[in-house]
């Protein structure tokens, strides 16, 4: 007999079209309950509700997050239909098991200012024309780690000045970009990829040395070397948070940043009017009569 488990992945991949790093997530979270059944004596095919809810305690007490125990009871609920669905069990233990409802922290973003400064041109680096066109782009775009380091050189139009991102289970959607993270783009593209690529081919837009694709673990590290001098530690989520908050303190209408960012769900989205006391403040200041 398959491992249920891995036969639930695979529903998700073919079926629901989760991305790889939501897959190995939900991947983690049931291992861990799967371990914590095994030292209970018990097994994926005969624990109870009650052994649910002593997990996610037990997660709680040790500190683990709201959006983490949310995303774990998620797994559960969505493993416990398929095993039901797939009559691997005859009850489902996670009916109608709510997740944690916590406030939303609003995300930290960068300043106007941080930002510029951050996508000045590093001085005498050798990828320094790839970085900065990397930055560009996702604070242009609000892009994802992952639909950074998989975009296509075909995914860019440059004479319409949009891009075709493939987000999260692989919906696609088409969001703008400004003139000069294009100009930046077309810098790269024609001084440093052609000396990355050494003569080889390959579809990715951003390479690192030896002409390979760039990773998530090169994104973050060259997000970090180029932010140091900031007052905040930031990610390359930072970036697409700054995005959407600075996108909204201009005006922009939600539905069309819920389509831009490539939320499934406009509640997400809606995060980021969540004002913070900074924000408070300056509208304070520049509307009251006495501000």
């Amino acid at each position: 007999m398959v491992d249920p488990v891995e036969r639930y992945l695979y529903y998700l991949t073919i079926e629901k079209g989760l991305s790889p790093n939501t897959l190995e997530a939900y991947k983690r979270d049931i291992l861990k309950f799967n371990a914590y059944l095994d030292n209970i004596g018990k097994n994926l095919t005969n624990f109870r509700r009650g052994d649910v809810l002593l997990f996610i305690n037990r997660l709680r007490d040790s500190g683990n997050q709201t959006a983490t125990l949310a995303r774990t009871i998620a797994a559960l609920r969505g493993l416990c239909k398929f095993m039901l669905v797939e009559k691997i069990i005859d009850e489902d233990p996670a009916e109608n098991l709510s997740a944690p409802k916590g406030w939303k922290r609003v995300p930290k973003i960068l300043g106007l200012k941080d930002v510029s400064d951050l996508l000045k041109k590093p001085c005498g680096e050798k990828f320094s024309i790839r970085d900065q066109a990397i930055l560009e782009v996702i604070y242009s775009c609000g892009l994802r780690a992952s639909e950074v380091i998989n975009m296509k050189v075909s995914n860019i139009n440059f004479e319409a000045g949009f891009i075709t991102i493939q987000g999260k289970g692989s919906k696609e959607r088409v969001v703008p970009i400004n003139e000069t993270a294009l100009k930046t783009v077309k810098k790269y593209i024609e001084e440093l990829r052609p000396a990355l690529l050494n003569k080889r081919t390959s579809p990715c837009l951003f390479l690192r040395k030896g002409g390979k694709p760039m990773t998530r673990q090169r994104l973050w590290q060259l997000i970090k070397t180029h932010s140091k001098s900031l007052s905040i530690r930031i990610s390359p989520h930072t970036l697409r948070h700054c995005f959407a908050s600075h996108l909204l303190d201009g005006g922009a209408d939600l539905r069309a940043l819920q389509k831009m960012l490539g939320h499934a769900d406009i509640s997400t989205t809606q995060i980021y009017t969540k004002v913070t006391p900074e924000r408070l403040r300056k509208i304070h200041k520049e509307f009251h009569p006495r501000g």
